[in-house]
Parts: C-alpha cells; structure tokens; sequence
C-alpha cells in the first residue's frame, strides 16, 4: 500500500463548515497532510486551523455562485470537495415550521448542489477529483422528530449518487460519509439534561432509538480518517459509496 496516496501536497482542498466539529477537525487534518485548505463558513473565527478562511453562507445560492466563481477564476482548479456543513431542526412534522423544513433542506441538501453546480464544470476540464459529502446515518434509519434533517441528509445521499454517475466519465468521484452522534455543537444541542451523553449511548425504546454498541458516542476525530480516504489517491477505484460511522447505531444498515 503506497501510504504517500494520502499525501495532499498541491491539492486545493475545499471544506465547508469549517469553522468548528468535523469540518474544523478536517481542515486541520487536509493542512497536515500538504494541502492548501479554503475553509468556507457562515461565521468565521478561528485562524489557526492552517486554512485560507472565506466566510460564506452555504444556502445563498447567489452568494456560493459569486465567491466560488471569484476563487475559481484565481485558481483554476479544486482537487478536493468536502460538504460538511449542516443544521438541525428538532420537532414532529406537524410542529415543524415551514422555515425549520427550509433551513435544513437549503443547508444540508441545497448547500452542497450549489458548491457542485459551481465546480463541476472545472471537475470535468481538469479531468480529475473526489467529493466527500457529509451525510448522517439518520438517511439510513428513521428518526422521531427529525423529518426535516433525516429528509435533507436522504436528498444529499441521491445528490451524490447522481453526482458520482455524472462525473464518472470524467475520472471523478463522490462519496458519502454518514456519522451517527458525534461530540459536536449540534449534538450537544440535543442534549436536555446532563444525562444527554449517556441516554444517546443507551437508546431511548420509546422514541425507537437504538443505542450505540460500541458505548461511546465518536469525536470529530473518529470521523475525519474515513473523509480522508475517500478524498485520496487510495481510494481511486471507490465511488457512489456512503461509509456510515456511528458505532453500530444503525445495527449496519
């Protein structure tokens, strides 16, 4: 096994949602292995994840067209796509406010299109590419009051599916990556007591949720290795996959 396949020396590596969790834990992670990182978040505060930073709203359609054109045009070329953005919308359907449903389906499913539309046309000149979207094993299984995020992430998983026929011609790949529950911010915003950790690892029967047999809920860190592979040279034979990393949670479904 060539382990310098996993080397990202003059590769332009684009990462949104790079600001904290997975996305910021994966620029880190792209840095050290040699590439140059753009790092795209709605808010941006850390400079220090070795990561050219460019604040951007991933669900304004104008404004990813504006921004990706303008650093297209400078670069003329991205090697590397990582969608990790995503919000969370919690409540049953019939709670669920017409701008929650928006909010996750403009994010996590829109965000991702918009990024692509943007670069596919580079993709297919340079001939050459891989693109990681960060899904979550909630597409894979059902889940009580999260209709407008399981939805969302389903649509991202037939996205990238589509995209990975589209481009295959061309030499170009795209992957999914699924977490389960990962010690992030929305995560934690889950949580409703301090008990949240440990009754996410137990299960919770009555809103049909299995645990996690593994018995630990993952870090970022459990997570980027997995994006990693995809988006390099060792995985060259492998599109149109979806890696679902939760512990068991989804009994591998």
């Amino acid at each position: 096994m060539n382990l310098e396949a996993l080397r990202f020396d003059n590769k332009i590596v684009w990462v949104t949602g790079a600001n904290q969790g997975i996305g910021q834990e994966l620029a880190r992670s792209f840095a050290a292995l040699g590439a140059r990182v753009l790092g795209f978040d709605r808010h941006v505060t850390q400079q220090d994840a070795g990561m050219e930073a460019i604040e951007l709203d991933v669900s304004d359609a104008d404004s990813v067209q504006r921004t990706l054109s303008r650093v297209l045009e400078r670069d003329q070329r991205v090697d590397v796509i990582v969608n990790v953005a995503g919000v969370l919308a919690l409540g049953s359907i019939e709670d669920l406010t017409t701008a929650d449903w928006h909010h996750c389906w403009n994010v996590n499913a829109s965000g991702p299109f918009y990024f692509l539309r943007a670069a596919i046309p580079y993709l297919k000149r340079q001939r050459a590419g891989a693109i990681v979207n960060v899904g979550s094993n909630a597409s894979h299984v059902p889940r009580m009051k999260m209709a407008a995020y399981a939805a969302s992430k389903a649509a991202l998983v037939s996205l990238s599916q589509c995209a990975a026929l589209e481009l295959a011609p061309y030499g170009v790949r795209c992957n999914l990556v699924s977490p389960g529950s990962t010690d992030t911010a929305m995560q934690r915003s889950m949580w409703a007591n301090a008990d949240g950790r440990s009754q996410v690892i137990s299960g919770s029967p009555e809103q049909f949720k299995l645990g996690i047999p593994l018995g630990k809920i993952a870090q970022p860190a459990d997570i980027v290795p997995a994006i990693i592979f995809l988006a390099s040279d060792l995985a060259h034979h492998i599109t149109m996959q979806d890696i679902v990393i939760d512990g068991g949670a989804t009994l591998g479904c």
